[in-house]
């Protein structure tokens, strides 16, 4: 996606965030390889991180959630915000 705009994207749709998605989580995974009966929660809670905290260097510095122009409106500590906002939604 180097050298690609949004606006590329809507023009010439591919996969390569899912599989950048799949190849970071892969890298994760592999160490993570003794952590048993809890892999769900940590899928559930890789994918948030990669979509609303983790910025891209390939969508220069913005998260997935930013580009697909999602505005959560996180405070400095990306994940203490998102969780505030998760409980105040609960």
């Amino acid at each position: 996606m180097l050298g690609m705009k949004e606006k590329d994207l809507e023009t010439h749709p591919n996969n390569n965030v899912i599989e950048r998605f799949h190849s970071t989580f892969r890298e994760r995974d592999k160490v993570m390889r003794g952590f048993k009966g809890k892999e769900e929660n940590f899928a559930d809670a890789f994918r948030t991180y990669y979509n609303f905290i983790k910025q891209h260097e390939g969508l220069n510095g913005k998260t997935p959630s930013e580009v697909a122009n999602i505005d959560l409106q996180l405070d400095r500590n990306r994940w203490l915000s998102l969780v505030r906002k998760a409980n105040d939604k609960g």
